[in-house]
């Protein structure tokens, strides 16, 4: 949480998901508050990005959608990482989630 202008009251932070394309064309998926942070802590060799992007580079942030609560966050991150890759591909190339049924 960070503290909100003027009244010192504790705002909630605002997660997004993102997807990150890696030169074997595989798609990371990941939640954060601020992705251009995380995103650059991913581009660092031996910084704090996921084991999973090391060595995958070049990478390119292709999808980010803010969504709110963490554990929004958290469980839109679960349904995408169980899409098909065709289904993830289509999420980059219309830029929006479509309406997600259960299964």
């Amino acid at each position: 949480m960070t503290k909100g202008p003027r009244t010192g009251k504790r705002q909630p932070q605002r997660f997004s998901v993102y997807l990150i394309r890696c030169r074997d064309r595989s798609l990371y998926t990941g939640i954060a508050t601020d992705v251009a942070r995380r995103f650059a802590e991913h581009q660092r060799s031996g910084g704090r990005g996921a084991k999973y992007l090391s060595g995958r580079g070049p990478l390119r942030l292709v999808f980010q959608l803010p969504v709110g609560s963490r554990s929004l966050a958290l469980k839109l991150e679960h349904r995408i990482k169980r899409f098909p890759k065709a289904k993830k591909e289509r999420l980059v190339r219309n830029g929006a989630l479509p309406h997600i049924s259960r299964g």
